[in-house]
């Protein structure tokens, strides 16, 4: 089940970019597609620390989660028809497919898709794992897509200093992760959004994550 979380994780991360590129090409920015990144091909969104050395250590240490990233979708802001409106309908494009991803999973799971243990599993897991994804990058920290909404929404004067933090976001994101805080925020909201989803109480969910009924 280890190894599928890790297949899940590399799906989530690829439509999540692939979300990013494909609505920056519709808003006028072809740079992920001559990039050749408007794939649905997980290779090519392949980070070598976020894809690959974090899933494993997170394996290794049994993590009843596998979390990380994927390399960004280049995004030319100014080929945007509307560079700084359009800028957050793309930073939120990844969040809202990986939500989507979610939701679509969970009906598969209503509709006795579930009522299989194997592949009931598989979609339990798929689905915490793409709302993981979709609340962490909502995170409002430079690079994370949150940050690049607040900044869209911000007077320009506003986002300037806002976007001046983003030198420190990815030691601010460290600490999160070490320190556990991260987990104690997000992981409850994407367990207990599961639940809701596929109508399974929150208890047994847990236990199957392995995180115990707490």
């Amino acid at each position: 089940m280890v190894l599928i979380s890790g297949a899940i994780f590399l799906l989530a991360i690829t439509i999540h970019e692939y979300a990013h590129g494909w609505t920056a090409n519709r808003l006028g920015d072809p740079t992920a597609r001559l990039l050749g990144r408007l794939t649905l091909n997980p290779l090519a969104h392949l980070d070598p620390v976020g894809s690959i050395v974090l899933p494993i250590l997170l394996i290794i240490v049994r993590s009843p989660v596998v979390f990380g990233w994927a390399k960004p979708v280049p995004v030319e802001i100014r080929n945007l028809r509307h560079p700084k409106d359009d800028m957050v309908w793309v930073a939120l494009a990844g969040p809202g497919a990986n939500l989507i991803a979610a939701i679509l999973l969970s009906l598969l799971f209503r509709i006795g898709c579930g009522s299989s243990s194997l592949l009931g599993d598989i979609i339990l897991i798929a689905i915490v794992i793409n709302l993981i994804l979709a609340f962490f990058n909502l995170i409002p920290i430079p690079p994370l897509d949150g940050s690049r909404i607040v900044a869209g929404l911000l007077p320009d004067r506003y986002a300037y200093r806002y976007n001046q933090i983003e030198p420190f976001g990815i030691i601010i994101l460290f600490f999160l992760l070490v320190s556990g805080v991260f987990w104690r925020l997000i992981l409850p909201v994407a367990i207990n959004l599961t639940s809701l989803l596929v109508d399974l109480d929150l208890l047994v969910l847990k236990q199957f994550l392995g995180l115990g009924g707490n």
